[in-house]
C-alpha cells in the first residue's frame, strides 16, 4: 500500500536541475495547490468520520444486544473491525502521504503502513467469504450442522492469522529513505535472477485479496440466488414458510450488496498496481498523482458503505442506529424493543393468543421454540421447551389448544427472523 510506487531507487517524482554556481535544486513536481489539497482532505475526512462512526455502532448493536450474536453477526464484527481500523490507522496517513510524496512518520508506522492495509483488507473479504459459505451451507443443505460460536471464534482467529502471515513480506521490506530534501517509505524488494518476487508477490495478493475469494462468493451467491428465487412460492404454504423464505432473501441480498461494493471500489487499486509491474514508465507522469488519489479514495471508501447498507436492508441494524443517534434532532423515533427483546408482532400475538385461549377457559403458556434457521439479526438457536397446558373445565385437555399452540409456536419461530 504505498502512497506512490516506489522501488529500491529513488523515486522520480522529485526532479533535478542546475541552480546558481552549478550546484542542484531538487523541486517536486507533484505539489498541488491549497483549494485541490483541501478538497481532497474533506473527502478523505469524510471517510474517516463516516467508516469509524459506522463501524463502532455496528459492533455495538451485535455486541450489546443478545439477539444479534450470530454465526453471520460474528463475522460482520470482525468485518467492522477490520475497516474501522484501516480507516483510522491508515487513510490519513496515506493522503498525507500521497499529497507531497514525503513522509512524516518514521520507520516504525512506515512498516505498519505497508503492513496492516493488506491484513485489514484480506480479514475484511475473507469475513465476507465466510459469511457466503454459511449462507450456502444454511440455505442449501439445512440439516447439516451449523458453526457454533466458539467454532466461529476459530475461524476468525484463522483468518487474522492467515492475513497477518501474508502481509508480513510488507513490514519485513519496509524501509525509508532520506533523499535530498525529503523522507520516503518504501519497499525495498530483494531482487533474484530466477524470478522477480516483487512481480509474483503483487500478483499473490491480488488473486488472494480480490479475484479468488470474489469468485467463491460468486459462486455461492449464485446458488443461493437461483435457490431462493427461481423457485415460485407454493401456493398454499403456510405463513411460516413465507417468512422464513423472505427473511433468507433478504440476508442474501444485503450481503450480495455489500460484496459488489467492495469489489467495485477495489477493482481500480488491484489493476492500478497491476498495471505499475508492468508499465512503470506511465506512473512518472504528472497526472498520475491525481489518478491515484482517487482510485485510493474509492478504495479507501469500501470502508464506510457497509454501515449504511447494513442500516437501509435489515429492520434490526436501523433499530439500533435509530437508538444510537436518538439524540440527533434528523433522526425519527423508531421501535427499539424489536432489537432489545421482542418483536412489536410478537407481543401482539402473544396477546391475542391468550384471549383466544381464555374463551376456551383455557389458560397456556407458550415459550418461543428455538429457530432453524438463524440470519442476521436472529437470535442464536435455543433448545425449545415444552409448552404447558392446564386441563379444560371438564378435566381433558383440549386439542384445540394444542393446535392453537403449535401454530403459535411456529408463527412466534418465523416472527424473529430479521
Amino acid at each position: 500500500m504505498d502512497a506512490l510506487p516506489v522501488t529500491a531507487e529513488p523515486p522520480g517524482n522529485w526532479s533535478n536541475s542546475s541552480g546558481l554556481n552549478g550546484s542542484e535544486v531538487y523541486w517536486n513536481q507533484f505539489v498541488q495547490p491549497v483549494w485541490r489539497v483541501v478538497l481532497w482532505a474533506i473527502a478523505y475526512g469524510t471517510i474517516v468520520v463516516v467508516s469509524v462512526v459506522g463501524n463502532v455502532v455496528v459492533i455495538w448493536i451485535i455486541v450489546a444486544h443478545k439477539r444479534m450474536r450470530t454465526v453471520t453477526n460474528y463475522f460482520l464484527v470482525n468485518l467492522a473491525f477490520a475497516e474501522a481500523s484501516m480507516s483510522a490507522f491508515n487513510t490519513v496517513v496515506n493522503f498525507t502521504y500521497a499529497v507531497h510524496n514525503e513522509w512524516y512518520f518514521g520507520l516504525v508506522y512506515c512498516r505498519f503502513h505497508n503492513f496492516f492495509p493488506i491484513a485489514a483488507v484480506f480479514a475484511s473479504i475473507y469475513s465476507m467469504t465466510a459469511i457466503a459459505l454459511d449462507r450456502y451451507v444454511a440455505i442449501i443443505h439445512p440439516l447439516q450442522q451449523r458453526m457454533a460460536s466458539r467454532e466461529t471464534k476459530v475461524v476468525v482467529g484463522a483468518i487474522w492469522l492467515l492475513a497477518l502471515c501474508l502481509a508480513f513480506p510488507q513490514y519485513y521490506y519496509s524501509s525509508i529513505a532520506y533523499l535530498p530534501g525529503r523522507v520516503v517509505c518504501y519497499i525495498d524488494w530483494p531482487e533474484y535472477k530466477v524470478f522477480n518476487f516483487k512481480r509474483m508477490y503483487f500478483l499473490c495478493v491480488a488473486g488472494l485479496i480480490y479475484f479468488l475469494p470474489l469468485l467463491v462468493m460468486g459462486c455461492a451467491y449464485l446458488v443461493v440466488g437461483l435457490t431462493l428465487w427461481a423457485s415460485e412460492i407454493p401456493g398454499d404454504s403456510s405463513d411460516r414458510y413465507r417468512e422464513q423464505l423472505n427473511a433468507k432473501r433478504k440476508v442474501v441480498k444485503m450481503m450480495i450488496v455489500v460484496v459488489c461494493t467492495f469489489a467495485t471500489c477495489w477493482l481500480p487499486y488491484h489493476v492500478y498496481f497491476l498495471l505499475y509491474e508492468f508499465f512503470p514508465d506511465l506512473f512518472e507522469q504528472t497526472f498520475i498523482q491525481q489518478v491515484y488519489l482517487a482510485i485510493m479514495w474509492l478504495a479507501m471508501s469500501s470502508t464506510m458503505y457497509n454501515p449504511i447498507i447494513y442500516c437501509c436492508l435489515n429492520d434490526r441494524f436501523r433499530a439500533g442506529f435509530k437508538q444510537a443517534f436518538h439524540w440527533c434532532p434528523c433522526v425519527p423515533d423508531g421501535s427499539y424493543e424489536g432489537l432489545e427483546l421482542k418483536s412489536t408482532r410478537y407481543l401482539q400475538t402473544q396477546t391475542s393468543v391468550y384471549k383466544a385461549s381464555r374463551m376456551e377457559a383455557t389458560v397456556c403458556t407458550v415459550m418461543p421454540p428455538g429457530e432453524e434457521d438463524h440470519d442476521v439479526g436472529d437470535p442464536e438457536p435455543a433448545m425449545p421447551r415444552r409448552p404447558s397446558m392446564d386441563l379444560a373445565s371438564n378435566g381433558s385437555s383440549s386439542r384445540s389448544v394444542s393446535k392453537t399452540v403449535s401454530e403459535t409456536s411456529s408463527f412466534y419461530s418465523s416472527s424473529n427472523l430479521a
